[in-house]
């Protein structure tokens, strides 16, 4: 290795790659072109927690998605670090896609030595990893992934992106812009989204971008309140209204004049409520029950639901007028499984909050942990991932969170076979439907793969599990697919 000068520190450089070649040039060659000592590591998976314990920076090739999630879960262990992404697809999707999940800068291959030293130089003087206070903090037997104790509390503010939002996916980013511009209107939002995708706390962030911020902001869950008491919540009662009506009361419209009133499951409220709750949004006026008087309101009203509101409608269970009075501005919450990147900010989040809260000493997750947090599909989405680091944190001990606290998740997951079975289905159907026209064999081949990733929402190794393949002959099939397209 060569001196750099005297003001330049050494830089400990991760490469990983799956391509020999390119490891060759950088162990051989990179290191006389860069203006500092360095010490080199090669790896054609997983950087070992050893190396990322103190600050360093990464080389990261990506031919295929796992190589890229790897980028995606250095950028988010260590923020400190710097990522070079590369790759032989020179797209302007593929650089988009490292850019997304974290990467400083994308470099097309091939790339000379000179070429990359002089890069790398520049990054590295743009970028200077300084050493992290929190790592005295740390064992030093314990495996480097994102420190949850309070010194780094500044990075784990960042990673809060938006009113109580945490996520960076470019999926949630699209929701952050939504709530943005629909914000200062008076108009209704409809949230959809299944349950424990943070319903809520979006229409808790609407409020708070509003002009009626300073206002009150209302939440009532019709689910949860009896039906013959669900129209006194919402609407108050005076006194002698009914039994037990002893004196006037305000119900939460009322109590949300001049600011924000939400509607959890508004598809629970009964047919009849739903009629009145349309007449107060058409006129802005309530009654109470028993009450003869029209009281004027300014609300503006958020009702969200984690049913298909369409499909409510259509069996009669959700007045139709209703529904479009509320679906004015509409905003879709993607599940948890669709922005995988934003599980382990999540994470790390409620680790130091639950940890804190039980007086535990949790600072981290193993990078087993990591990958199985990742990998599992969380159908109570955000609000069971809480859940279960809660529960780790009131029933364990220790520094590092292992894959052996998650015990639950390593039972078999039943949604996901019932998945798994339904594509099956789909893919003996469409072969069916195939017979009538007969392609050629790599055609037909083609559209079952893409069938069965499409049944996946993109995930190979699902889509290689239903078909009874390796992902690996799902990447080989692609690139003989683009060659033979290409003819």
């Amino acid at each position: 290795m060569t001196s750099g000068p005297a003001d330049h520190s050494s830089v400990r450089i991760a490469v990983v790659s799956s391509d020999p070649a390119f490891r060759r040039l950088i162990s051989d060659q990179l290191s006389v072109h860069l203006d500092r000592e360095c010490d080199f590591q090669i790896y054609d998976g997983e950087v070992p927690s050893a190396f990322l314990m103190e600050p360093a920076c990464a080389l990261v090739t990506f031919e295929m998605e796992e190589e890229l999630s790897h980028l995606s879960r250095l950028a988010s262990r260590h923020p400190n670090m710097i990522l070079l992404a590369f790759s032989e697809n020179s797209s302007v999707s593929r650089a988009v896609a490292a850019m997304q999940a974290g990467a400083h800068d994308f470099i097309a291959r091939p790339v000379s030595a000179e070429a990359l030293g002089k890069r790398l130089s520049e990054l590295l003087s743009q970028h200077r990893p300084a050493p992290s206070q929190d790592m005295k903090s740390i064992p030093s037997s314990a495996p480097a992934v994102t420190q949850s104790d309070d010194n780094n509390s500044d990075e784990q503010d960042a990673l809060k992106d938006f009113e109580g939002f945490i996520g960076q996916s470019p999926a949630m980013q699209g929701i952050y812009d939504q709530i943005l511009r629909v914000a200062s209107s008076k108009a209704p939002v409809f949230v959809t989204g299944e349950s424990g995708t943070g319903k809520e706390v979006c229409a808790q962030a609407l409020h708070a971008r509003s002009n009626r911020a300073d206002g009150p902001f209302i939440a009532i869950n019709c689910s949860a309140i009896p039906a013959d008491l669900m129209e006194s919540e919402i609407f108050g009662h005076i006194q002698g209204a009914f039994t037990g009506a002893t004196q006037d009361r305000k119900g939460a419209a009322e109590l949300a004049d001049g600011g924000t009133l939400f509607l959890d499951e508004v598809g629970e409220m009964p047919l009849d409520l739903q009629a009145k709750l349309l007449r107060l949004i058409q006129t802005g006026a309530l009654r109470r029950v028993g009450g003869a008087q029209e009281i004027p309101l300014d609300v503006r009203f958020v009702a969200a639901t984690n049913r298909e509101p369409m499909e409510e409608v259509r069996v009669g269970r959700f007045r139709e007028d209703l529904f479009y009075r509320l679906h004015v501005l509409p905003i879709h919450l993607p599940p948890l499984r669709e922005r995988r990147g934003d599980i382990m900010p999540l994470a790390n989040s409620f680790l130091k909050q639950y940890a804190r809260e039980e007086n535990k000493q949790f600072c981290l997750f193993s990078t087993e942990a990591e990958q199985m947090l990742t990998a599992y599909r969380w159908p109570g989405n955000v609000r069971q991932l809480q859940n279960t680091i809660r529960r780790l944190a009131v029933m364990y001990d220790g520094t590092v969170v292992e894959d052996e606290h998650f015990p639950e998740l390593l039972r078999k997951d039943e949604s996901f076979e019932q998945e798994l079975n339904d594509a099956i289905c789909g893919l003996r159907q469409m072969g069916h439907a195939m017979a009538d026209a007969i392609l050629p064999f790599w055609q037909q081949e083609k559209q079952i793969i893409e069938g069965a990733l499409q049944a996946f929402d993109g995930n190979i190794s699902r889509a290689a599990a239903a078909l009874e393949i390796s992902p690996s002959t799902i990447y080989r099939k692609r690139m003989s697919w683009a060659q033979k397209e290409a003819v």
